[in-house]
């Protein structure tokens, strides 16, 4: 799988799970709020780290496409603190 097509498969999924699970309390995502932080593919698999254009909410998605079994895995983090070491 390309890169254009894998992130295209990784922002259509992660929409979709967001969505269905998001309750009441957030607001619809949307393909346009999601940007590609880091992306990597090795042999058949892909692998990106997204995130979201809202500020505050700290979300980003780790999505990894292993090729051989063509599944889609997705694994949602939420930043928790930014903390500055001084060296």
């Amino acid at each position: 799988m390309g890169d254009q097509q894998f992130i295209s498969l990784a922002k259509r999924e992660i929409v979709k799970a967001f969505n269905e699970r998001k309750g009441s309390l957030h607001p619809a995502l949307k393909e346009s709020e999601l940007y590609v932080v880091w992306l990597a593919k090795a042999l058949q698999n892909n692998k990106a780290l997204l995130s979201t254009s809202r500020s505050g909410d700290g979300l980003y998605f780790e999505v990894t496409n292993n090729g051989d079994k063509g599944e889609l895995y997705i694994d949602v983090y939420k930043k928790q603190e930014n903390i500055c070491i001084k060296y």
